[in-house]
């Protein structure tokens, strides 16, 4: 008879142990197949996840069955670095967790908060709408002092960190640190030396950004113009000019060449630089770090004048009288005429 009692005594823990084993193994045995990224939105639910999983772990009724023990309900939004080997009390941790991994995201120059607001869109998850809403809040354009026109100059193109799923306005908010952050002590020192304001230097930074696309020349071009500026001159900005007939013509109207009678054509405009001294009323289009330093330290010379350079195409030829630019702007002409360039 005792025999007996330790014989089923022994089975029972041979079945316990079994079923132990083999218990332990689905909640903490190897599940994620492969190295991947997730990316969860964040009004994801179980069945979303499903989709999202497919083809990563190995069983997701397994899944929902540890999920079902932890009662684990549904996962919180955001990008996840999944690793090869993760067990499924893993998932289920990191996914109620939301210690999501942050996205890099970059953006150049942009010439409208529209453009910004789709590039953004494409590397976060809310959308461009939402995005361009909260660039264009009321409440926030009023107590930070910026205007529909001039809070681009608040996006400063670089990569930074954030996390996927973050709202459209903590973005905003978030960039509008980095704003700060990047008008320190020094810049906001040579801003003063020069007699601007933070948004008077990134209008003429954006004027330099579209005049030049060489970083190496951007403190010559800035320096010319702050001679005119100093020297109360007009500052003759063709881009000003393009920037004033896209806003008559729509932003896909393409403009190679300005003339005379564009000149015309936008003198009631404030961005008209031929008919209006000083500074535009904003700025005509996102500069980067290297115009708004070239205009903070711009190259020290007497020229007034420049045009584009038919020797060293990409750059301009600079000059200190209008005589010598005239000969100059002649040369040029000659070349763009013969290319066949009418607008």
């Amino acid at each position: 008879m005792k025999n007996k009692i330790l014989i089923i005594v022994c089975a029972l823990l041979v079945i316990t142990s079994a079923v132990g084993f083999y218990f332990y193994n689905k909640i903490f045995s190897s599940a994620v197949t492969k190295d991947t990224t997730v990316f969860i939105t964040s009004d994801s639910d179980m069945d979303a996840l499903k989709d999202v999983l497919n083809g990563v772990v190995d069983n997701y009724d397994d899944f929902l069955w540890v999920a079902d023990k932890k009662k684990f309900k549904s996962p919180k939004g955001g990008m996840y670095v999944l690793n090869k080997g993760m067990s499924l009390n893993d998932l289920v941790n990191l996914f109620r967790s939301g210690n999501q991994t942050a996205v890099k995201v970059a953006f150049n120059n942009q010439d409208t908060l529209e453009k910004l607001a789709g590039r953004i869109a494409q590397q976060i998850e809310t959308d461009s709408i939402s995005l361009l809403n909260a660039f264009k809040a009321p409440e926030f354009l009023k107590k930070n002092d910026f205007t529909e026109k001039s809070v681009l100059g608040m996006y400063i193109p670089n990569q930074y960190q954030f996390y996927w799923n973050i709202s459209p306005e903590s973005f905003r908010d978030k960039m509008l640190k980095q704003y700060n952050k990047f008008w320190n002590k020094s810049r906001l020192e040579k801003a003063e030396k020069l007699g601007l304001t933070k948004d008077q230097v990134i209008t003429l930074a954006s004027i330099v950004q579209k005049e030049t696309a060489q970083i190496s020349e951007r403190p010559k071009v800035a320096g010319l113009y702050l001679n005119r500026y100093k020297s109360k001159w007009p500052l003759e900005a063709d881009p000003t000019i393009i920037y004033a007939l896209r806003e008559i013509n729509g932003q896909d109207f393409i403009v190679k060449r300005v003339l005379f009678r564009d000149i015309e054509n936008t003198k009631k405009s404030p961005y008209n630089t031929y008919k209006n001294p000083g500074l535009p009323p904003s700025l005509i289009a996102m500069p980067d770090i290297s115009s708004i330093d070239a205009v903070l330290n711009p190259a020290k010379h007497d020229y007034y004048f420049m045009c584009a350079s038919v020797d060293n195409i990409g750059f301009h030829e600079f000059a200190k009288s209008l005589s010598q630019h005239n000969r100059n702007a002649a040369k040029y002409q000659r070349w763009i005429s013969n290319q066949g360039i009418k607008r």
